[in-house]
């Protein structure tokens, strides 16, 4: 089972349908950036404009000063990413250890196993958040793979946890750093901790490294942004278009069209054939996982400093378009079943529709708004 990094980041590319240029790694916080995210979807929804149509040759940009854009990122590294890293690190050692306290004794199951359950469900929203993220030492590394290999087209991972597991069943998390991507993070223990109605002792031998581990690589993650926030964000080259305010936003609007494609309108089938699966899947909680990365969207876009950046210029349009946006995508979200493959599709397909807006409100009127353009990799086409 064991498969080296090289195949292992080929095995990825390949279920997300990407094209990854591979390196030799030299430095894991070094390496070339990737984005393990591109997406590559004609969004055929037609109805969902509203004042989101406003055409960004007809905005006039804020001009933001120096020391209001190092303010601003200052405050996205301190507030925003590094508490999003260091939640993930906090849920997935609280998993660790409630594994190692309760797979004392296996098999396991009933209670024990639905505390795992919970446990779990809560790391991966955690990660969610975190996932707004794309850029620097998760993405660099492709550690983000490791943490959340999805979209796995290919179904990979259910075979790939139960052969790991069969094979070692006394697994460590040392041994398990050094396996594929597919047999780790958060869709592994997902597949072990769902798939089954009890664990065994090699299943239970699992979740602990499997926590462990991922719980390392979590904080080697937060701990490069802890020394490295600066140079991560830009925030000493506030002249540099390419990265700070730029990458930063461009990360968010990346982080809601590949929510809208991978995890909405192609499992669901919703313009095309359908492809892949929902996030959270086999625990039957994609709502939950969409509902976190809307949560961390809303905190992003609906924060004081920046909606006071954006009324610095009498633009409260876009500060409310944004709310109202992201208010009605939410609202919808809670009145639907926790599998939202349940859901009619008339409510998936409204679903799609609001995610579309809060994309065409953040690239034909947020980013224009604040002097920005939108990056290469937003092939949304909405």
């Amino acid at each position: 089972m064991k498969i080296n990094h090289a195949l292992a980041m080929a095995l990825s590319a390949l279920s997300a349908g990407l094209l990854i240029s591979c390196v030799k790694p030299a430095d894991e916080n070094k390496a070339s950036e990737v984005d393990s995210q591109k997406v590559a979807q004609n969004d055929a929804t037609t109805n969902a404009a509203d004042s989101s149509s406003v055409s960004a040759d007809k905005i006039i940009a804020i001009d933001i000063s120096a020391d209001t854009e190092k303010t601003y990122l200052t405050h996205v590294a301190d507030d925003i990413v590094i508490p999003a890293y260091a939640d993930a690190v906090k849920q997935s050692n609280l998993l660790h250890d409630l594994a190692q306290k309760h797979c004392k004794q296996a098999p396991i199951s009933g209670d024990e196993l639905q505390a795992l359950r919970d446990q779990w469900l809560v790391l991966a929203q955690a990660w969610a958040n975190a996932e707004m993220i794309n850029f620097g030492p998760a993405t660099a590394s492709m550690s983000n793979l490791y943490i959340n290999y999805y979209p796995d087209e290919r179904g990979l991972v259910h075979g790939g946890v139960a052969d790991l597991i069969a094979a070692n069943p006394t697994l460590t998390a040392e041994q398990l750093a050094n396996e594929s991507a597919i047999v780790q993070g958060v869709p592994g223990l997902e597949e072990a901790l769902y798939a089954n109605d009890s664990l065994d002792a090699g299943q239970c031998a699992y979740v602990i490294s499997a926590s462990s581990a991922l719980s390392t690589r979590l904080k080697n993650i937060e701990d490069n942004w802890q020394q490295n926030a600066t140079e991560l964000l830009a925030i000493d080259k506030t002249a540099d278009s390419d990265r700070g305010l730029n990458q930063w936003f461009n990360s968010l609007l990346s982080l809601v069209e590949t929510m809208k494609s991978n995890a909405i309108d192609q499992p669901l089938g919703l313009t095309g054939k359908a492809k892949g699966h929902l996030p959270a899947a086999t625990a039957g909680q994609s709502r939950a996982i969409i509902n976190a990365k809307l949560a961390t969207l809303n905190q992003a876009l609906t924060d004081p400093i920046l909606t006071a950046i954006l009324g610095s210029n009498n633009e409260n349009e876009v500060a409310d378009s944004l709310s109202t946006a992201l208010a009605d995508a939410t609202t919808l979200l809670a009145q639907m079943p926790e599998d939202l493959a349940t859901a009619d599709k008339a409510t998936q397909q409204e679903l799609h529709e609001h995610l579309t807006t809060i994309t065409r409100v953040i690239k034909r009127q947020l980013i224009p708004t604040l002097g920005l353009r939108v990056g290469f990799n937003s092939t949304d086409g909405d």
